[in-house]
């Protein structure tokens, strides 16, 4: 009898210690590991064709600017302006992939508000977006030509990180 007592406190015991640590974990998403790091070489399909878009391109750039968004995102729509006023700075590259969307809706988005990009591209099944360690949309990868992670930023593009990262690349 004292047996089934003690095991059963130190299994109740045992559930509430794990039940505890769990709650005191920080889940707040951080990408301060992700800086400095190279981006692990990648190839994407095209949005327009069945051409191959290879991350090895990219080191031909003094900055890539990789912008993960959806036509059905409403905060893609408010990062919008902030990509087409990128897309006049001759040191970023902007490259555009298309997260689980489809291809009539994307390109009916880029003809209403006009494409930003200077490539273009999907992903279907969402393989590449966790390659690269995007948990939702619109996130956008500041890399430079070494393929080196400069900054990532979570969430809708806004004035603050368009003056930021006009500032990091000139």
């Amino acid at each position: 009898m004292k047996i089934k007592i003690f095991l059963s406190f130190t299994v109740t015991l045992f559930v509430l210690s794990v039940f505890f640590l769990g709650l005191s974990t920080n889940n707040k998403y951080e990408t301060t590991n992700l800086l400095g790091n190279e981006i692990e070489s990648f190839e994407v399909n095209s949005l327009n064709d069945n051409s191959q878009i290879k991350s090895s391109i990219f080191s031909q750039n003094n900055y890539t600017l990789i912008n993960f968004w959806a036509s059905w995102c409403a905060p893609c729509r408010i990062e919008h302006k902030f990509l087409l006023l990128l897309k006049n700075n001759s040191q970023v590259k902007i490259l555009g992939i298309n997260f689980k969307d489809k291809k009539n809706n994307a390109l009916n988005f880029l003809k209403t508000l006009n494409n930003p990009y200077h490539y273009l591209a999907k992903d279907t099944d969402g393989r590449v977006s966790i390659k690269l360690g995007i948990y939702g949309i619109p996130e956008s990868i500041l890399i430079d030509k070494d393929l080196k992670i400069i900054k990532k930023y979570v969430g809708p593009l806004n004035e603050q990180d368009y003056k930021e990262i006009l500032k990091i690349t000139n």
